[in-house]
């Protein structure tokens, strides 16, 4: 049986590798150019560049003190211990100062060397002339040549015989030998650095592809469905930060899964009890009251408020929906807040009148604001519904309406349970419901305060709740007053 390899040419772990013996190959490519191919020019650019330097020197020293006797003092300190051969003629090929290290026949050393350079840098429009002589044994010598002191006649011309020039020669020793050694040496040289390399690059590559392999498998876990999945880091901030934030964004997921479970849930047992006393009513106005019609009148009641509960239920998360896909555009205008929650306090008359409730409404008076003043009395509405759910054995809960220089500020305040510290973040949160205990037996669809939040987001308003556990808490919010 045949077993195919592939190997992903895109992958972190290739690149790293490529990208590793690349840089080594280019490195070392340049090393072997410059050491081995331009080492005979490096080496002559580089001697030249020496005799320039010491020539630059004398020609100070020179001028500074005239005195040949003092410069030829200056001439050999400088030479001595060095390769290069030094000596100052006159323009007519008379030696004025040579060397006094070595044997009695080195002022005839380059005598036809000299002869020649004289006459070319005579000839030369610049202050210098040198050029390489080829000697025997692939020697070479490098032979270089200025104007000490230029002197001129009466005439304006060159007088040779007053003139002086200085003349430096140093011999070029063969590379050959020295170009052999160290291609050798680069030879193993390149052997480890390409080694290193590699065993860098595969070092390297897995200890960043692992973690980024196992990130994938978590992600491709979490895709499954199974959203409380870990993501590991590795040994890198960003890789860290990539495997923290996916942890939450799990977290998160896991959370709403939770929450939409948990709505249907509850939205499912909300939807089965109207839809049970709907049916069984309707039986009974068919089998038992269809000709009574206080019985009738009776059953019906409870069918349209049953009906009014789902229609409740369906909008609530239509709108919700609607919210989500950012499909809901507000329609705003100038409106009285203070008579707008007056208005919308009426509607509760009934929870006052017949179960006990104290609603009471404090108001600093009148006050203009701009917005959407249908959405504005829902996130009311939502509020104070949410209070009279929460609220405490007194069944009192109090509405404040407090106007400020900037903004007014909108509190619902019960006196209930109020809200544990580890959920205080999360009522917000669509499909949270608190643990809390209700006082009326009814059940919501765990999105109002949601609802609440987005509203009060498109209008961008301040909001906030501020609750202690067994007190009772305060839900807010604030809109810019109209000047």
């Amino acid at each position: 049986m045949n077993t195919k390899i592939s190997f992903d040419f895109k992958s972190i772990r290739f690149k790293l590798w490529a990208y590793f013996i690349l840089f080594a190959v280019i490195i070392l490519g340049l090393v072997w150019l410059l050491q081995v191919y331009f080492l005979d020019a490096y080496y002559e650019d580089m001697k030249l560049k020496e005799s320039e330097r010491m020539a630059s020197e004398l020609l100070s020293a020179f001028k500074q003190d005239l005195s040949l006797e003092s410069f030829s003092v200056k001439l050999n300190e400088i030479s001595q211990g060095g390769d290069t051969y030094i000596r100052v003629e006159t323009g007519d090929g008379r030696i004025m100062i040579s060397p006094s290290y070595g044997s009695s026949s080195q002022p005839f050393l380059y005598r036809s060397e000299t002869n020649t350079l004289r006459l070319k840098l005579l000839d030369s429009e610049f202050p210098s002339y040198s050029e390489i002589i080829p000697g025997s044994q692939d020697t070479k010598t490098l032979s270089y040549a200025c104007f000490l002191h230029k002197a001129t006649d009466r005439y304006g011309s060159l007088d040779a015989s007053q003139s002086l020039i200085l003349y430096m020669f140093s011999p070029l020793f063969p590379v050959r030998s020295t170009v052999s050694i160290l291609r050798t040496q680069l030879t193993y040289v390149t052997i480890i650095a390409l080694l290193l390399a590699l065993s860098l690059a595969i070092y390297l590559a897995t200890r960043i592809s692992k973690p980024i392999r196992n990130i994938t498998e978590s992600a491709a876990e979490m895709g499954r469905g199974n959203y409380g999945v870990k993501f590991e880091g590795g040994h890198y901030s960003e890789i860290t930060e990539l495997a923290e934030t996916l942890t939450e964004a799990s977290q998160e997921l896991e959370k709403s899964d939770m929450y939409q479970k948990d709505m249907i849930a509850n939205v499912s047992h909300d939807l089965k009890t109207p839809l049970t006393m709907i049916k069984s009513y309707a039986e009974m106005i068919r089998d038992l009251s269809g000709d009574n019609k206080e019985k009738r009148e009776s059953h019906l009641s409870v069918i349209m408020d049953e009906a009014d509960r789902l229609n409740l239920l369906v909008d609530d998360m239509l709108t919700m929906s609607r919210m989500q896909q950012q499909k809901i555009s507000l329609e705003k205008s100038d409106f009285d807040l203070d008579e707008s929650i007056r208005t919308q306090l009426n509607s509760y008359d009934i929870l006052t009148e017949q179960e006990g409730y104290k609603i009471k409404y404090e108001s600093t008076g009148s006050v203009m604001v701009n917005g959407d003043e249908a959405k504005i009395i829902q996130v009311v509405s939502n509020l104070i519904n949410n209070a009279v759910k929460y609220c405490g054995s007194d069944k009192e809960i109090i509405v404040k309406l407090k106007k400020g220089p900037k903004k007014v500020r909108f509190e619902v305040t019960d006196h209930g349970q109020g809200i544990a510290p580890d959920e205080i973040n999360h009522v917000w949160e669509r499909y949270y419901k608190s643990s809390t205990h209700h006082v009326r037996p009814t059940e919501g669809s765990g999105l109002g305060l949601s609802i609440v939040k987005e509203i009060l987001t498109l209008h961008r308003a301040d909001y906030g709740v501020e609750s202690n556990l067994g007190e009772g808490s305060t839900f807010w919010f604030e809109l810019k007053t109209k000047k």
